[in-house]
């Protein structure tokens, strides 16, 4: 599949929910207008009206100077310092009479401490510009002539450009997709850079653009967009795409952002629409600010404070000295004769005496000048540059996996790193690697896997327990014995002799069994990978999730072995000749899994001719959606989810249904019609139409994956609490997931505390029962109000003790409910009050927050 062979795929026939048609409704109505006047020729940018347009170019600029600004910046954040601004003023005082001293003992320390910050400085932006050249000469294939791409450096991209990005490649601009390796323009991206998610994209080009998916096919090709001027919005775009006079509505669907990088597709054909400084992530990043640490802050404080001691002194003797310049000559008697009063200049001249004083007042701001201490901003910023150079060269803050280590970028603000107090966090991802791996599952009502969880081997811990139960110390040494065996296979880490080898057609429910890791196999979007050398199958999945289930599927015998357009294959092994045979399955729909939906069906038929929804979710949107007569293993299955969840595991249950034709012909009938309908509300008619097929399942079990805490966790975050340190976790994870990962990773101890807030209360499911969403609102408040009083009072009463930490637990609804404005306030007092804050069964968009 690779050098510019295409793949026979149409992914778009895949997906329901993400590839939507986009309508000329709504904003799209404004393209011309303002802020909607960008236009774009495609493949033309020498075009005239672009060169009128003056775009900006591809080069980006991180740095805090440049070159005409570098020394009128330095010296504003100098002088922006009180010290350095009065020597500033002392010294060119010394060029005048009232100096005690000569101006070059005055100007010369001044210079040579403004120098050296100032060399300091431009030494660490030259670093900062050396990533930016680095970052610009970045190479990228740009369309020249005739069909043919060459390499030129990202900062010579231009609006309008051609660029052929490849597989793991950044995209070096905002581009609109028109092709990729998948016959139908679908390309999958990762936003890691942006948004910090790991699950990969899926965009889509414009159906007509679909077929220029060969270097020569852009010989000849022109196409003007209109789009929505350059702004900082990730998830928004607006503009329209005239291309062999028709006019095409464009969406974010088909904006590839810079900074993300293509994933499992071979290469994508994009024009560049926004560039350098004009593009997305650039518009969401801010001009180096001029940041001063709370220290400098604090001396500047300090500062003023010693200089009104020194006015003070000065402003005194200043009248003790005009009064005596005064009585030194009165009714033609001399007192200090030999001061000669009777014939001295201004500064001495009894008969001015009060412009004497003046003058003596800041001649004496200038002799007592050693009260303000220069030398302190010195020393300063030799402690910090050392810190930067420590902080460099940490080896516990060298990370090998990437083979990076720690990088300060600024010395400015290194002592800010001492003065954290609270730290909010993601879970997944930032506590966990991100790596999930199969470790159990419950089929029939069955708990299979035998492998331990970190999260387990704590619980046992903190209960006193030396050892784990017996069967999991033998399930160790299972794993032990494999490993030696076999070399680790990622994102598996299963062992279960009743399952493994085949054995699992021994078993009373193998049929269940059997339907089990079909379903697994077969309900996902990934796609197989074949190395021509090995023979060995990988697979490219949009989530690490997903990839470990369809590794398990193979590894217990249901490989995942093909996908085509309209079907997939796998290798099964067959329980009556115990041999593997290959099945096909015509793949009908997928309903993909999206945040609100909490699941993913696909709609296959078998060899048979049977019609499968095969659906796995989220127990809470799952449970509700069996049949009366699918229910046989509900009771054990909820069990066996509990104790996964226990035990730190991520969850999903597993179901299916069968269809009759004249059932799914009506689906898809309506489908179909959703689906091609062009409309601002299409996304919420196929997630109705989903819904009403998506029920009467029956239950086959559930999986259980493990996403490991990273190295070193548990031992960071309890060195962050001992120095006082608040941390603030959110996850979706359920409160009982949560708590145990808590106490996993030391975010819980034992003698902490713990304030719950919930909604779990029996009244509050009796008004859930009942349906009235007016009264579920009214007692959920009031229900979050008062939990949170009371916890208030709880610490009130532990006030006087610094040894009693406490820690606040709060699930994603009653979240909601405790950041209105009557409650918010309440909310954050107690939450800042308490050692650790957990945040759980949290929406992306109460993350964001």
């Amino acid at each position: 599949m690779r050098g510019g062979r295409k793949r026979k795929l149409h992914l778009s026939k895949i997906y329901s929910f993400t590839c939507c048609k986009a309508s000329f409704k709504g904003e799209h109505s404004q393209i011309g207008g303002r802020g909607y006047s960008r236009v774009v020729f495609c493949n033309e940018p020498d075009n005239f009206e672009a060169g009128i347009r003056n775009y900006a170019d591809n080069s980006v600029r991180s740095t805090k100077y440049t070159a005409a600004t570098f020394l009128p910046k330095s010296l504003f954040e100098q002088f922006r310092r009180v010290a350095n601004f009065y020597f500033l003023v002392t010294g060119i005082l010394a060029f005048t009479k009232l100096a005690p001293y000569k101006a070059v003992s005055a100007i010369l320390p001044l210079i040579i401490v403004i120098g050296a910050t100032i060399v300091k400085e431009g030494i660490e932006d030259w670093r900062r510009k050396k990533q930016d050249i680095e970052v610009n000469n970045r190479r990228a294939k740009v369309h020249k002539v005739d069909g043919t791409f060459e390499y030129t450096a990202w900062k010579n991209l231009r609006v309008g450009n051609i660029v052929k990005v490849e597989k793991d490649e950044f995209f070096p601009a905002d581009l609109l997709l028109l092709s990729s390796s998948y016959e139908d323009a679908v390309c999958y991206a990762e936003t890691t850079n942006l948004d910090g998610e790991t699950n990969l994209k899926l965009k889509q080009g414009l159906e007509v653009t679909s077929s220029l998916n060969e270097d020569l096919n852009f010989r000849n090709f022109r196409a003007t967009v209109k789009c929505e001027d350059p702004n900082a919005s990730l998830y928004s775009f607006v503009g329209s795409m005239e291309f062999e006079e028709q006019k095409y509505a464009l969406s974010p669907q088909q904006l590839l952002l810079r900074d993300s990088k293509l994933r499992n597709t071979d290469y994508i054909f994009g024009a560049v629409i926004f560039t350098g400084h004009d593009t997305k992530v650039i518009q969401n990043s801010t001009d180096p600010p001029s940041k001063r640490s709370r220290i400098e802050k604090k001396m500047d404080r300090i500062i003023y404070f010693l200089f009104c001691i020194l006015f003070l002194m000065a402003f005194v003797g200043s009248i003790f000295f005009g009064v005596s310049t005064k009585d030194d000559f009165e009714n033609g008697l001399v007192k200090r004769w030999y001061l000669r009063p009777d014939d001295s200049t201004i500064f001495y001249d009894p008969k001015r005496s009060a412009a004497a004083a003046m003058f003596h007042c800041l001649t004496a701001l200038m002799l007592y000048g050693f009260f303000i201490p220069i030398s302190l901003y010195v020393s300063i910023e030799i402690v910090k540059v050392l810190q930067s150079i420590f902080i460099n060269q940490d080896i516990y803050m060298y990370y090998k996996e990437a083979d990076k280590p720690a990088h300060a970028r600024t010395s400015n603000l290194n002592e800010e790193l001492g003065q954290v107090d609270t730290i909010l966090s993601d879970k997944t991802g930032t506590l966990t690697c991100n790596s999930m791996e199969f470790i159990k599952c419950s089929i029939a009502g069955v708990a299979y896997g035998r492998g331990v969880t970190e999260v387990e081997k704590t619980m046992h811990r903190r209960k006193g327990s030396p050892f784990v139960h017996e069967h999991d110390i033998s399930a160790e040494d299972d794993i032990r014995d494999s490993l030696d065996k076999k070399a680790l296979i990622k994102g598996f880490n299963f062992t279960d002799e009743r399952i493994t080898n085949g054995n699992w057609v021994n078993e009373p429910h193998a049929d269940v069994i059997q339907k089990f890791f079909r379903l697994l196999a077969v309900c996902h979007t990934a796609i197989p990978e074949v190395d021509n050398d090995t023979g060995n199958v990988s697979y490219e999945a949009e989530s690490p999730d997903e990839a470990a289930f369809v590794i398990a599927a193979r590894e217990l015998g249901f490989e995942f072995c093909k996908r085509a357009q309209t079907s997939l294959s796998t290798c099964e092994l067959d329980p009556i000749s115990g041999k593997k045979v290959e099945r096909m399955y015509k793949l009908l729909n997928v309903l993909e899994f999206n945040s609100s939906r909490k699941r993913m069906s696909v709609i296959v038929e078998d060899e048979e001719g049977k019609i499968l929804l095969l659906c796995k979710g989220a127990d809470s949107v799952m449970f509700e959606r069996l049949a009366k007569n699918g229910r046989e293993f509900e009771e054990k299955t909820m069990e066996h989810v509990h104790e996964y969840a226990d035990a730190g595991l991520r969850t999903l249950i597993l179901a299916y249904r069968e269809l009759d034709a004249e059932e799914y012909k009506e689906f898809d009938n309506r489908f179909s019609k959703a689906k091609n309908l062009v409309s601002a509300n299409q996304e919420t008619l196929i997630e109705e139409v989903s819904d009403s097929i998506e029920k009467n399942l029956i239950l086959l079990g559930a999986t259980a994956v493990e996403d490991k805490l990273q190295s070193g966790v548990p031992d960071c975050i309890d060195k962050l609490a001992q120095a006082g340190i608040k941390i603030w976790v959110l996850t979706g994870d359920k409160m009982e997931t949560a708590i145990n990962v808590g106490f996993a990773c030391s975010l819980l101890r034992q003698g902490m505390k713990q304030i719950i807030i919930h909604l779990d209360s029996q009244e509050i499911q009796a008004q859930e029962k009942d349906g009235d969403k007016i009264a579920i609102a009214k007692a959920s408040r009031q229900s979050v109000l008062l939990q949170i009083s009371e916890g208030a009072a709880q610490l009130a009463a532990y006030r006087g003790s610094s040894k009693q930490a406490f820690a606040l637990i709060v699930d994603g609804k009653s979240l909601a409910y405790a950041l209105e404005d009557n409650m918010k306030n309440m909310f954050l007092e107690l939450a800042i009050r308490c050692a650790s804050v957990i945040c759980c069964r949290s929406s992306p968009k109460q993350k964001a927050l």
